[in-house]
């Protein structure tokens, strides 16, 4: 498999998930490239940060990073920079989860550092608003993810269609070479086909893979119309 993120469009957030430490990331991420392999689909993966590098030398998909803060290499103690994502071999990251947010301001700062060290850029927002404002600092992905949805049993696929068809929409009015993924409660592969015909580009998920008794068959369900 390629370590270029290609469409339609499938991104799991392992967030700090309790399944994901020791070796929890690198069973998970070889669950990914395994149906990656099987399937021609290719799964990106987003580790926790003390994973990033053994599982971007591991894997033979996509890894991106959970998170970059707005500083270049130098006097930043503590905070994680683009270029040191970069040289983790990781190709991406995301900003502004909701789970992390930033200023505006910051966002921009991120997609620029991070465009410099030839990350691929995933702004989250969670709502139409935020993502217009994303999109505007010119990412290669908007993710939209209504908050109250995100880890809940409901996809935005059937809770909130409408905000990924406005989002796609809105964003494509601002910018549009900007691509749109959308998450929350996103498990199975019909939120995903629902999700391509709405408009968006693909999916950004997390618990309905991490969690999951068997995660590769989970994933499998989610590739099963692409």
């Amino acid at each position: 498999m390629t370590k270029k993120i290609t469409r339609p469009v499938i991104i799991v957030n392992f967030k700090a998930y309790s399944e994901t430490e020791g070796d929890g990331s690198l069973f998970l991420a070889k669950a990914c490239e395994s149906v990656s392999e099987e399937t021609g689909i290719v799964i990106s993966v987003c580790p926790p940060a003390v994973d990033l590098s053994r599982i971007a030398k591991n894997v033979s998909i996509p890894v991106l990073s959970q998170n970059v803060d707005p500083y270049a290499a130098g006097s930043a103690t503590g905070w994680i920079t683009p270029s040191m994502v970069r040289r983790c071999c990781a190709v991406g990251t995301l900003i502004n989860h909701s789970e992390h947010k930033i200023s505006g301001s910051l966002i921009g700062e991120c997609v620029e550092l991070s465009k410099a060290a030839e990350l691929v850029t995933v702004v989250c927002a969670d709502n139409v608003q935020s993502a217009v404002l994303a999109a505007g600092f010119r990412p290669d992905f908007v993710a939209v993810e209504p908050p109250e949805l995100i880890g809940g049993n409901v996809s935005v696929t059937t809770a909130n269609p409408v905000i990924i068809e406005d989002t796609v929409e809105a964003v494509r009015n601002v910018n549009g070479a900007v691509s749109v993924l959308c998450g929350a409660g996103v498990k199975t592969g019909d939120d995903v086909k629902t999700a391509l015909d709405l408009g968006a580009s693909g999916v950004l998920l997390a618990s309905g893979v991490v969690k999951a008794k068997d995660p590769k068959a989970v994933l499998s369900d989610l590739v099963k119309h692409l």
